[in-house]
């Protein structure tokens, strides 16, 4: 399971060069690193997009994701992943102690997600996005041909949705209509699960 991958990342990690705390980031095959983009924000709140690419690098595993690791103290985090195509999988670990921390997820996202406590869903997660995750469920093999998010903090928890068609976060107005007067989908219950932690 990917969460083998978790804490102890920090450690084994190199940090990548110097990356701005906000603003747009391309992320690019790092076949020499243990992750393709590793950013620790320390005392800095962070509101970063990162660009997922739309081909595959020379030298890139045809059954490669790309990893992404962010990680902060106590700041609030803000974390969109943004990609053109679907075959572009990804996966995305979040470390935190106290941070809240807001994650906007591609609208074609397929796979799971792992959080510490109970997040909350935007209108366009639950319509766009629920009916394909699966949300703190144990996973019997490990797979690269799904998408996966690892969150972990004591801070509060928010889904978002990432607009794949309009390349852009979801328009809350637009999406809590199609929940109020559409077919609607509930959020789910999301009991806290720690066993994706635990790991020999």
């Amino acid at each position: 399971m990917s969460s083998d991958r978790s804490t102890l990342s920090l450690e084994k990690s190199t940090l990548l060069g110097h990356i701005p705390m906000q603003g747009t980031h391309k992320v690019k095959y790092a076949g020499d690193s243990d992750w393709d983009f590793h950013v620790d924000a320390a005392q800095h709140s962070l509101d970063l997009s990162l660009i997922l690419p739309h081909y595959r690098a020379r030298h890139q595993p045809v059954d490669h994701r790309m990893s992404m690791l962010v990680a902060n103290d106590h700041e609030p985090m803000k974390l969109k992943v943004c990609r053109n195509v679907p075959t572009s999988k990804f996966y995305l670990e979040v470390l935190a102690e106290t941070s809240d921390v807001t994650v906007w997820i591609p609208s074609d996202f397929k796979g799971r997600i792992h959080a510490s406590g109970k997040p909350s869903f935007s209108a366009g997660f639950v319509n766009r996005i629920l009916q394909n995750v699966r949300i703190n469920e144990h996973a019997v093999d490990e797979t690269y041909e799904e998408d996966e998010v690892v969150i972990v903090t004591r801070g509060r928890i928010s889904l978002r949705m990432w607009d794949v068609q309009t390349c852009s976060p979801e328009n809350t107005h637009k999406e809590s209509l199609k929940r109020l007067f559409g077919c609607s989908r509930r959020a789910p219950e999301t009991a806290m699960d720690w066993d994706f932690l635990l790991k020999d």
